[in-house]
């Protein structure tokens, strides 16, 4: 029986939380309306590059963007990637840029996803997050698939055009699983990746294969990493992961088998956790949480019923 309580299932998973933004997809091909919102004196934006931004406390103690008027940004036409608008009308813009931009005070500092998504509001969240996947889709789809031309931007940074062929290319999402595998003794499964610090211990994940169910690929990563066969799976919740490009499809999922015989190449270990044990291991520090940031960690909580301790706790 799996565990959920209402004070777990009641808190939003990072990054999904409603951001108030409507992407407004409508306006992406809209060149004068694009222009005017440029210019308009409400209008916001911020630089990204390389997966940061710049990111600044406030006076009340709460972490935002650093953003500014359009007409403060730094000069650049073709990297201006439009991300939506809110419900008072205004219109947010990220620049993409080999460099974030210096600042007077030194009060900002540079973050990237893993720490700034869970320090922003929901708002600030949802606006980086389709910022960095956008910038690293671009980074990497500079040229045309089909024929090897340079393509050119178009659709407020959503498109990817090629004027030789004609070919239109769109920001790639790459769907994976990721999973709470428990048993009829209601433990849990947790493994570590061969480039983890040693005690880091987390769900199993994988990408869903082309022609395949993500029912199917639950199925097929959980027994080619940890050789267990699993029987129902559910859907919980999912959350984009642009690390660079991935979204994440968070499942519970019932083992029907529990010998262990990890793969070694992806699994350097893996090992079954009642609630007592993973407790003791992570109040003494032999096994460290997963990211906070991850939906790994809140598929785990929803079994433990609990937010997870962390070391040195008294949980």
């Amino acid at each position: 029986m799996t565990t959920w309580t209402d004070h777990t299932a009641d808190r939003p998973i990072s990054l999904t939380a409603p951001s108030g933004i409507d992407r407004a997809a409508h306006h992406r091909l809209d060149e004068a309306w694009l222009a005017a919102a440029w210019s308009h004196p409400t209008t916001r934006c911020f630089v990204v590059s390389g997966g940061q931004v710049l990111i600044d406390e406030t006076e009340d103690g709460n972490t935002e963007l650093v953003m500014t008027p359009s007409f403060e940004a730094p000069l650049t036409e073709a990297h201006r990637y439009f991300l939506g608008i809110d419900d008072e009308g205004v219109a947010y813009f990220a620049l993409q840029k080999d460099g974030l931009p210096g600042r007077m005070d030194q009060s900002a500092r540079p973050a990237g996803l893993r720490e700034a998504g869970l320090l922003l509001s929901p708002r600030d969240a949802g606006l980086m997050v389709h910022a960095v996947g956008l910038e690293n889709w671009q980074r990497t789809h500079r040229f045309c698939s089909r024929c090897g031309e340079r393509t050119v931007i178009a659709a407020a940074g959503h498109i990817r055009r090629c004027p030789a062929c004609g070919a239109e290319h769109y920001p790639r999402t790459d769907p994976a699983v990721i999973m709470a595998v428990t048993d009829d003794e209601d433990r849990i499964l947790l493994g570590r990746q061969v480039h983890w610090p040693e005690g880091r211990f987390s769900t199993l994940a994988g990408f869903v294969e082309p022609g395949e169910s993500i029912e199917q690929s639950v199925r097929r990563e959980v027994f080619e990493e940890a050789g267990i066969t699993v029987g129902p799976v559910e859907y919980i919740a999912s959350q984009p992961w642009p690390f660079p490009s991935s979204l994440m499809l968070g499942f519970l999922a019932h083992a029907t088998s529990t010998d262990i015989n990890v793969d070694g190449d992806e699994i350097h270990e893996a090992r079954w956790f009642s609630r007592e044990e993973l407790r003791a291991a992570f109040e003494s520090g032999e096994v460290l949480p997963p990211y906070g940031i991850s939906i790994a960690a809140r598929l785990i909580e929803l079994w433990y019923g609990k937010p997870l301790p962390r070391p040195g706790s008294a949980l």
